[in-house]
């Protein structure tokens, strides 16, 4: 495994105490940076950051991403605890499981729009102030595949990945004069604990749709998304990486 260059950043990850973001925060440490996991899950957040912290410097905030108050307390906590804020790295996302459009509860749509995409925003709104003033950030997204293509029985969770790629767009080119970069990665399914919120008929069908036949492993997805949080990715922004297995190839 190669080592990316992190030393001295900090890493803010949402959604960090588990799959993913847990995976992203692993290989940060691994590679110099402090890390920030923010999760809403107080109890696994706790053991996330008692089993990381023998990596490296790591802190916890309880957050609820959907809420303002709730992002800026955790900003400026963050802020003084490690002194910056370099990379964001927005993983936290929900599935609300799987039904046809017409069938999905509105509470249901609205609370995955909240947080996969409302949540991002809120979060960048947060944090970009603070990487303008020191002149540098990362911000990665964690998109979907979903977002691109649109999955059946799943409008809700699509929709908000595909508007997540949109914002991802527009902030890196308001940006991009700034020596902050804004990016995107474009996973296929992962098999972490979401896929406890799914129906196995839509996981039989997303493995179908992988030219790989298998799903992505999360350190797998953690060594692209800290290239994109690095200094080494110095003149992309507003792009979308795609992690899909030869799924989708634009």
């Amino acid at each position: 495994m190669n080592r990316i260059d992190l030393d001295n950043r900090v890493v803010v990850i949402t959604g960090g105490a588990r799959g993913i973001g847990y995976a992203v925060a692993q290989r940060a440490l691994q590679s110099g940076a402090s890390v920030a996991l923010w999760d809403v899950d107080a109890d696994r957040l706790a053991r996330s950051e008692r089993e990381l912290a023998e990596h490296g410097k790591v802190t916890s905030e309880v957050v609820e991403l959907t809420s303002e108050a709730s992002v800026a307390q955790a900003t400026a906590r963050t802020i003084e605890q490690h002194g910056a804020i370099h990379v964001l790295v927005n993983c936290a996302g929900i599935t609300g499981g799987n039904g046809k459009t017409w069938e999905l509860e509105p509470d249901v749509w609205r609370r995955v729009i909240d947080v996969n995409l409302i949540g991002p925003y809120l979060t960048s709104r947060a944090i970009v102030p603070q990487m303008l003033k020191q002149g540098y950030g990362r911000i990665v997204n964690i998109a979907s595949v979903a977002g691109k293509e649109g999955n059946p029985n799943a409008s809700h969770y699509s929709a908000s990945k595909a508007g997540l790629i949109g914002l991802t767009k527009s902030l890196g080119k308001e940006l991009a004069t700034s020596n902050i970069l804004v990016n995107a990665v474009t996973p296929a399914a992962a098999k972490t604990e979401i896929f406890d919120s799914m129906a196995q008929e839509h996981i039989d069908y997303m493995l179908s749709k992988i030219p790989m036949n298998r799903f992505l492993l999360p350190e797998e997805a953690a060594s692209l998304i800290l290239w994109l949080s690095s200094e080494d990715c110095a003149f992309s922004t507003g792009s979308v990486f795609d992690l899909s297995g030869g799924r989708a190839t634009y």
